[in-house]
């Protein structure tokens, strides 16, 4: 039984230690390709995208809804 549980201890102490081994390789991967991409184009930048102002919503409705969700949190307030 001793033999079976050093075994066992043996196999997950490897599978352990492949797997911190794999993702290691891993940041050092990714930090190294970011790196080149930083090098060789440095003048790109994130794409922000902004969603479109819509003026289709009437007023009135947004004054209503906002009237509605006031009354609801003040009703339903948690202390």
């Amino acid at each position: 039984m001793t033999e079976l549980m050093s075994s066992g201890v043996e196999l997950m102490l490897a599978g352990m230690g492949i797997v911190f081994l794999f993702l290691a390789m891993l940041v050092v991967a990714i930090n190294i390709m970011s790196s080149m991409v930083q090098r060789f184009f440095p003048d790109a930048q994130a794409l922000v995208i902004t969603a479109p102002v819509s003026s289709g919503i009437d007023k009135s409705m947004v004054a209503a809804i906002t009237a509605a969700v006031h009354q609801y949190r003040s009703k339903h307030r948690q202390d």
